[in-house]
C-alpha cells in the first residue's frame, strides 16, 4: 500500500455544482481546465494539483477516497466540511 498520493482535485459548495462538474468530465472536458474554471481551492491555479500527501494530512474523508484511487482514476463525489470535491490521482 502506497504511503503517499500525488493527486489533484476540484472544490465546489453544492451538490449542484459537483454533478455538473461530474457531466463536465463525462463529456471530456479535461479535469485541469474544470479546475482553473471553478474550483473554490487556491490549488486552481496549477489545474487543481495538490501535490504529494502522506497519510494525516488531509481530512479523513479526503485521505480516504484519494488513497483508493489508482493512477489516473478519477473519485466520485467526497464531501468533506469544506465543500464537494472531485479527486484525480495523478501518481
Amino acid at each position: 500500500m502506497s504511503s503517499k498520493v500525488h493527486c489533484a482535485h476540484i472544490l465546489v459548495k453544492t451538490e449542484k455544482e459537483v454533478n455538473n462538474i461530474l457531466e463536465r468530465l463525462k463529456k471530456g472536458e479535461k479535469f485541469s481546465a474544470i479546475a482553473k474554471d471553478v474550483s473554490l481551492c487556491p490549488s486552481k491555479k496549477r489545474g487543481g494539483d495538490l501535490g504529494t500527501f502522506g497519510r494525516g494530512q488531509m481530512v479523513k474523508e479526503f485521505e480516504t477516497a484519494a488513497f483508493a484511487l489508482d493512477k489516473g482514476q478519477i473519485s466520485g463525489i467526497v464531501k468533506t466540511q469544506f465543500g464537494y470535491h472531485i479527486i484525480k490521482r495523478l501518481e
